[in-house]
C-alpha cells in the first residue's frame, strides 16, 4: 500500500470508527483498525463483533493494499501529526507501516489483515430511509430513559418500530421507572419494522452523524442485526433479543389534574432544589400542585431544606407528589417547547410530561413513595 490523504479526512475516519475497536479480547486483530485503499478511496474499519463501523474518505492511491494498525495509539498519533497531508506506505517484507507527515515519521508494526472480519453491508429488502436529523431527534428524546442494568438486556435498548396505519415511526425507551416515547408521523416509508437497539449503539450513532447538511440514513435489518448507512459511513450492530414490554399499558388514558408550566423556569427550579437532594436516598424532591402555583421542596436531614415556587395554570384538583429529581431534569433537557404540560392522577400513580400541544412526544414517570 502507498497512499496520501489529508490529515483532517484521516482524523475524521479514525474518530468515526474508534468506538468499535475491541479492548479486552483474545483476538488481537480486532484491537486494530483495518485500512483498505483502492481507486482513490481509503476505507477504515473497526469491530468488536457487537458493533462494526466503517468510514470511507478520498485519498491519492499510488498502490492499493490492505493493512491493520493497532488502535491503541492511532487517534493520538494522527491528531499530533504536523502539516496537512499524511503519507502511509507498507513494507510487506518487514511487516512495517510507515506514516509520514511533515518532518515526522513513524514506523509501526502491522497486524495480518487477512484475519480481520471485514464489514460488508448485508443484502436485504428489509430497509427504510429516514432523514438523519429526524433519526437523531428520536434518539435524543428517548434513549436517556434506558436502563444501565445489563442483567435485564431488553431495558438497555430502545424499541424502534413503524406503525403502518398511522404512517409513523416511533422510538420508545424505559427502565421500568420511566418511559420516553417519540414518534414522527407521515413518513414516506411504510415497511413493518420492530427491533430493540442497544442504547450504546444509538448514542454512538448520534455522535458520528455530524453533517451540517440534512441527508438520508438507510436502516437495514437482517436476522439479529441492524445496519445504518449514511455519508460514507456504515455501522452494523447486533440487535437485543427479547420481548419489549407493552408500553401502551403504562400510559394513562386520561388525567384528573393538568398543569401548564414554563419549561425553562421548571428546569432551573428543579436543579436548584435538587442540590439538597443529591445525597439523599432516591434523590427525592416533592411537588405540591396548588391552584395558581407549584411548590417544589427537598429535605435532607444532614444538610437542610430547599423550597421554590413557580406560577402555573392548573386544571383539576390540587395534588402533592414526589419524584426522583434526575428523572425530571433528564426530560426537561430534551424538550424544545417553551411550555410543558404536567399531567397527574394521584400521588402514587404515573404522571406525564409533554411539550405543550405536542402529542408525538410523551414522558411517563413513576412517583416515589414517601410515606
Amino acid at each position: 500500500m502507498k497512499i496520501s490523504c489529508t490529515k483532517n479526512d484521516l482524523m475524521h475516519a479514525v474518530l468515526s470508527v474508534q468506538k468499535a475497536i475491541a479492548i479486552k479480547t483474545t483476538h488481537p486483530v480486532i484491537t486494530g483498525v483495518y485500512f483498505s485503499a483502492d481507486q482513490d478511496l481509503l476505507e477504515l474499519q473497526a469491530t468488536d463483533y457487537d458493533i462494526g463501523i466503517s468510514c470511507t474518505i478520498p485519498a491519492k492511491v499510488e498502490q492499493s493494499g490492505k493493512i491493520v494498525l493497532s488502535g491503541k495509539y492511532l487517534q493520538e498519533l494522527v491528531r499530533k501529526l504536523p502539516g496537512d497531508e499524511v503519507n502511509i506506505s507498507s513494507d510487506e517484507e518487514n511487516k512495517m507501516i510507515r506514516i509520514t507527515a511533515g518532518s515526522a515519521q513513524f514506523n509501526l508494526l502491522s497486524i495480518p489483515p487477512d484475519e480481520f472480519p471485514v464489514l460488508k453491508p448485508f443484502e436485504t429488502d428489509k430497509n427504510i430511509i429516514i432523514q438523519d436529523h429526524v433519526f437523531k431527534d428520536l434518539i435524543r428524546k428517548t434513549v436517556f430513559a434506558c436502563s444501565s442494568d445489563e442483567a435485564r438486556p431488553v431495558f438497555t435498548g430502545a424499541l424502534l418500530e413503524t406503525d403502518q396505519q398511522s404512517k409513523s415511526i416511533r422510538m420508545v425507551a424505559t427502565n421500568t421507572h420511566r418511559l420516553a416515547l417519540k414518534q414522527i408521523k407521515n413518513i414516506s416509508e411504510n415497511k413493518p419494522l420492530k427491533m430493540i437497539i442497544s442504547a450504546k449503539i444509538l448514542n454512538e450513532l448520534a455522535k458520528i452523524m455530524t453533517s451540517d447538511q440534512q441527508q438520508d440514513i438507510k436502516i437495514s435489518w437482517h436476522k439479529n442485526q441492524v445496519g445504518f448507512q449514511f455519508d460514507k459511513i456504515y455501522m452494523n450492530a447486533n440487535l437485543i433479543d427479547g420481548q419489549f414490554p407493552d408500553y401502551n399499558r403504562v400510559i394513562p388514558s386520561n388525567f384528573e389534574t393538568v398543569a401548564t408550566i414554563s419549561t425553562d423556569h421548571l428546569s432551573e427550579a428543579v436543579e436548584r432544589v435538587a442540590l439538597l437532594a443529591k445525597d439523599a436516598e432516591y434523590n427525592v424532591i416533592k411537588f405540591q400542585f396548588n391552584k395558581n402555583e407549584l411548590m417544589i421542596t427537598s429535605n435532607n436531614p444532614d444538610i437542610g431544606k430547599a423550597c421554590e415556587t413557580l406560577p402555573i395554570q392548573l386544571t383539576g384538583k390540587e395534588i402533592e407528589i414526589a419524584f426522583n429529581a434526575r428523572y425530571i431534569m433528564d426530560i426537561l433537557k430534551n424538550i424544545d417547547h417553551d411550555q410543558i404540560t404536567f399531567s397527574l392522577n394521584s400521588s402514587l400513580s404515573p404522571a406525564s410530561i409533554q411539550p405543550q400541544d405536542d402529542e408525538e412526544y410523551i414522558y411517563i414517570i413513576t412517583p416515589v413513595r414517601t410515606k
